[in-house]
């Protein structure tokens, strides 16, 4: 297990814009550029789309999920990767579940951004972005953009390499309830609980965001033995998806500026499990507050991930649960035997 700190000074304030809800009705709705059929009023039925090789791409005006309503990608089982795009202008709003068959990793992408909500949950075989990007790019040199949608597009079966971030990044927000972990004192083992809400991915797998500001808010995102990767971009540039055993990790550009990641009101990354997981979160000022925490329990005998926390300007840990029992924390605990 490798912890790792880069920040330049000391944060005493932080400010994250905030996402707002902005009216548009919840729904999933294609564009017809490239096929996708939505079928459903509330729990909504994708199918079609235009498949290349062992890649599915499809195409949204709206993709906003209202609380206990699903959208499910009905692909085959054989599909790698499932492409989604988010064409018309509005954030999506996803406070229902998310589904997709066999093992594919699902990227979404939407540049007007995009909150989580508090019933939001993820229910896939492989791993999972969710990205403001304003396109993906692949090792062949094809470009799938959300904003630039009536260009032919160039499809492909090629592996994807890289996110464009435009001039101005979208902010993802994700809403929970907050962790319920407990510890007898500062010196032992945590202790988990289940949390009632969560965004998770199947073990070994990565979960990652990729935006502007990233705000935490009471949320718990975990991956068994898996990858999280939160990636806060203040302007244009490429950041690249590098294939690993858990699914990717990012790499930035020299040069590239940063916004602020914020993990408050008990907000939680856990990569906990046999061998466990790596985290890196890339951005400007990183802060944790209200005994938010980033978690990693080895309860095996092999070296777990690494933790890799990049901070341009500052990194700041600040406070406690309201019980004072859990703090602000990077905690990283072996309790294999």
């Amino acid at each position: 297990m490798k912890l790792t700190f880069v920040g330049f000074g000391i944060l005493s304030a932080i400010c994250i814009s905030a996402i707002c809800n902005n009216g548009v009705n919840a729904q999933v709705t294609p564009d017809r550029t490239l096929g996708t059929v939505v079928n459903g009023s509330n729990n909504y039925n994708i199918t079609e789309g235009t498949r290349v090789g062992n890649n599915l791409f499809h195409s949204f005006s709206e993709f906003s999920i209202p609380t206990g309503a699903s959208a499910s990608f009905d692909n085959a089982t054989d599909i790698q990767n499932i492409f989604s795009r988010v064409t018309g202008g509005n954030i999506s709003n996803i406070d229902g579940a998310i589904s997709a068959q066999g093992n594919a990793n699902l990227f979404l992408l939407n540049p007007s951004g995009i909150i989580f909500g508090t019933n939001a949950s993820l229910n896939i075989g492989g791993s999972f972005i969710g990205t403001t990007a304003n396109s993906i790019k692949f090792a062949d040199g094809a470009e799938f953009s959300a904003v630039n949608p009536d260009a032919k597009p160039l499809l492909t079966m090629s592996v994807p390499v890289g996110l464009q971030m435009g001039n101005h990044p979208a902010s993802i927000q994700v809403q929970g309830t907050g962790h319920s972990l407990d510890t007898l004192n500062s010196f032992s083992p945590v202790i988990p609980y289940p949390s009632a809400t969560k965004l998770q991915v199947q073990s070994g797998k990565t979960l990652a965001l990729v935006g502007g500001n990233i705000t935490l808010d009471g949320a718990t995102l975990t991956t068994q033995t898996g990858q999280i990767e939160l990636g806060s971009l203040g302007g244009a540039g490429l950041v690249s998806l590098v294939p690993i055993t858990q699914g990717y990790t990012l790499e930035y550009e020299q040069g590239q500026s940063f916004a602020d990641i914020q993990m408050a009101q008990k907000s939680l990354l856990d990569v906990s499990g046999f061998n466990s997981g790596g985290v890196q979160l890339q951005g400007r000022n990183i802060k944790l507050t209200d005994g938010s925490l980033i978690l990693s329990q080895n309860y095996g005998n092999l070296p777990g991930g690494n933790i890799n926390l990049q901070a341009s300007d500052a990194i700041a840990l600040i406070g406690t649960t309201p019980n004072a029992k859990i703090g602000s924390w990077i905690r990283t605990e072996a309790l294999g035997t």
